[in-house]
């Protein structure tokens, strides 16, 4: 792998969907650099600090949200002095974003008062009353032409199908739920899965026309969902629950096909491989070397010498660090709460909350886990390459590490100082975006052979 320099940001980051440019939020200002070169290529001056930047679809818009202000800056990089401005007045504004034609922008007013639809074409904007949430509770279907919105009225929450022509409301029903929490289009857009609030367990499956086609429940009288998520293939629903249990629905019958438990203890007979992190100091002789401090590495430590980390393959049994969440306090840091899925829909990573250090990968033809990877610190991120069964994850060290079904394998940021809190891919795969507190880089992965000979040992 290749790194970049360091380039300093204060904000949000994120690739274009065409790959072509990375956004960078500046304080007031927002940076458009080329992929390539890493040169800029645009400047454009906010009217506040950015809290939050998106990309239109075509690449060509891009809007910034100065919560704190509030209101809504666009910018077009194709005519660079053209500039659009959203200000809801006293109502303001809690979230932004995009329509799939790259021409309206949906707003979330404070309170949930109402959505607004803003056209870029023309001075017309269309409202959705008592929307139920401002950044979750809107979903579009795979070819953009329509619009799920959550709302809530009279205590009882409806879905709203919305034309992403016209702006009109094609159809509302109800739904069977006490507190919704959020709802999402199959990628075959044949259905919509609505669940309900950590109090209440219960995931709904209807169709666009409101007939509920499913619905399920794995237990009463405790904390419910916590994560879901469809398959790229649209076949599997997977379902991360407060009891760390991860479940999986089949799109036929809609009914669960594998249950997996997040075990504090692995024991035998398991086929997984279980990888854990383990450092591996280099004992350097550099006394005689007169070198600054800014150019010594950031995982170089005086009293041992250069540090490096390496995976090691554990023999069953393997405990891992368990940390039971306080009953006094709201949120519980348990269940699954973090789930996604590969490209092929075989492999889906997820991490319990109670053991945040472990990340398990498991394999969906055999049902049954195909790897842990077990940290020395917390699991910030873990994304998927979007070409190739390659899972990439970070834990606000210097180092990245990697899975791919041949093997796990440690890489280390040779930037000084550089502690990787989070990680984006581009759309190819070709370039990963790291994020540090202050500061970001962007890295080219090589393309992942067919048959890998990575190791542990790598």
């Amino acid at each position: 792998m290749e790194f970049t320099e360091a380039y300093k940001q204060t904000g949000p980051c994120c690739f274009s969907p065409n790959s072509r440019y990375v956004a960078v939020a500046n304080d007031y200002r927002l940076v458009i650099r080329d992929t390539f070169s890493f040169q800029v290529v645009q400047l454009f001056s906010c009217l506040d600090k950015i809290s939050y930047i998106e990309w239109a679809l075509d690449s060509e818009y891009i809007l910034c949200g100065l919560y704190k202000k509030p209101m809504i800056q666009a910018w077009s990089l194709t005519q660079p002095e053209w500039t659009c401005e959203i200000d809801e007045g006293p109502a303001g504004i809690s979230y932004a974003r995009w329509s799939p034609d790259s021409r309206h922008i949906l707003t979330t007013s404070e309170f949930q008062l109402r959505l607004t639809v803003w056209s870029l074409l023309n001075t017309a904007c269309v409202h959705v009353q008592w929307p139920k949430h401002g950044s979750k509770g809107v979903s579009f279907n795979q070819d953009g032409k329509f619009a799920a919105i959550c709302t809530r009225r009279d205590c009882k929450d409806y879905v709203n199908l919305l034309s992403c022509q016209s702006w009109e409301i094609m159809g509302s029903f109800a739904v069977d739920t006490l507190d919704l929490a959020d709802l999402e289009w199959s990628p075959d857009d044949s259905s919509i899965v609505v669940w309900d609030s950590p109090l209440e367990y219960k995931v709904l499956i209807y169709s666009p026309d409101g007939r509920c086609l499913f619905k399920y429940q794995a237990y009463e009288c405790g904390l419910g969902v916590k994560t879901v998520s469809w398959s790229p293939c649209g076949q599997f629903l997977a379902i991360g629950s407060y009891d760390q249990m991860l479940r999986v629905l089949n799109h036929l019958t809609w009914k669960t096909f594998a249950e997996f438990l997040h075990l504090s203890t692995v024991r035998a007979p398991c086929s997984a491989a279980i990888f854990k992190e383990i450092d591996e100091p280099l004992q350097l002789d550099m006394s005689e070397l007169s070198l600054d401090e800014n150019f010594m590495p950031s995982n170089y430590d005086a009293s041992e010498g250069y540090i490096s980390v390496r995976y090691e393959v554990m023999e069953l049994p393997v405990a891992f660090p368990f940390q039971k969440p306080p009953a006094d306090k709201p949120n519980p840091k348990q269940g699954v709460g973090l789930l996604a899925w590969s490209k092929d829909s075989q492999y889906i990573c997820t991490r319990n909350d109670s053991m945040p250090t472990a990340l398990w990968i498991w394999d969906m033809r055999l049902l049954e886990v195909a790897a842990i990877l077990v940290q020395k610190e917390p699991i910030r991120a873990a994304v998927w390459d979007p070409t190739c069964t390659r899972l990439l994850l970070c834990t606000g060290s210097s180092h990245l590490y990697m899975w791919t079904p041949s093997g796990a394998f440690c890489v280390c940021n040779p930037l000084p100082g550089f502690s990787i809190s989070d990680l984006k891919w581009n759309i190819d795969g070709s370039c990963l975006l790291l994020k540090d507190k202050d500061a970001f880089c962007c890295a080219t992965v090589p393309s992942l052979p067919e048959s890998s000979d990575y190791s542990s040992d790598d």
